[in-house]
């Protein structure tokens, strides 16, 4: 059994739901861990979180909604998350400085968002782009659990996350050809690993062009499968026990 602990899951990205679902249960993803992270979505995630058993949620505002969210927002967000028992963590939040931004805003309401999930005694789920050190020296501000999403750093940051108590979203991005990732991965224990999808983006090889959903997270399991050495149902019963763990999920 596989579990995608992180993707996106809406109309927006998919025409049938059903058959998303469906196909990744076909494909031994048993559990999803979609990500809400605007507020135009929370509606539409809370619906599907009532639908559809196998799927579980994190809620949270990305670093990109800094100018769409208010101090009101943040406390109706606490307020859903502590009624539903199927947002089992908060993201995906964080810091995005590829583009121009105001890194301050950022700062600001990644901080609060690390509040709720400190004060709520839940994981949280990390973006981090071009904003390592900063991500890091936040995050050293307090005492959490969480993965960091789509994890594609070096060896040093990767044990800098790993002594902080985090895991790391390993995803598509191990397959691609150019990708430096697997260097990593083979020194990593995958006692330290989460997998992930981020789809509807970032299509594992040999599917890159074509729209990514969690049905793909065996081609994940097998790239590392390759690199370590370890069989494939090994890697499965590993990074789903961890994925109990942080989120401590009760079925």
């Amino acid at each position: 059994m596989f579990i995608d602990t992180h993707c996106h899951i809406l109309k927006k990205y998919y025409d049938d739901i059903d058959s998303v679902i469906n196909d990744s249960i076909e494909n031994n993803v048993k559990l999803i861990i979609f990500s809400c992270c605007e507020k135009e979505d929370i509606e539409e995630s809370i619906q599907l979180l009532n639908s559809y058993d196998s799927l579980f949620a994190t809620f949270g505002f990305h670093p990109d909604q800094i100018d769409k969210v208010c101090d009101n927002d943040l406390d109706q967000l606490e307020n859903l998350i502590i009624q539903n028992r199927k947002i089992v963590g908060i993201g995906e939040i964080g810091l995005d400085y590829h583009y121009p931004t105001n890194k301050e805003k950022q700062k600001e309401l990644f901080g609060k968002q690390l509040s709720i999930a400190q004060r709520l005694d839940l994981p949280v789920v990390i973006h981090s782009r071009d904003a390592t050190k900063d991500t890091i020296d936040i995050l050293n501000q307090y005492h959490l659990r969480g993965i960091i999403h789509c994890f594609s750093g070096s060896l040093e940051t990767a044990n800098t996350y790993i002594k902080m108590g985090y895991k790391l979203g390993i995803g598509g991005v191990l397959t691609f050809k150019n990708s430096k990732l697997d260097r990593i991965v083979e020194k990593l224990s995958v006692e330290h690993l989460v997998l992930e999808t981020d789809s509807p983006y970032l299509t594992p090889h040999p599917f890159r062009g074509e729209k990514n959903s969690s049905k793909y997270i065996p081609f994940i399991v097998q790239k590392i499968s390759e690199i370590k050495n370890i069989p494939i149902e090994e890697i499965g019963k590993i990074t789903t026990n961890n994925c109990y763990e942080l989120f401590d999920l009760k079925l």
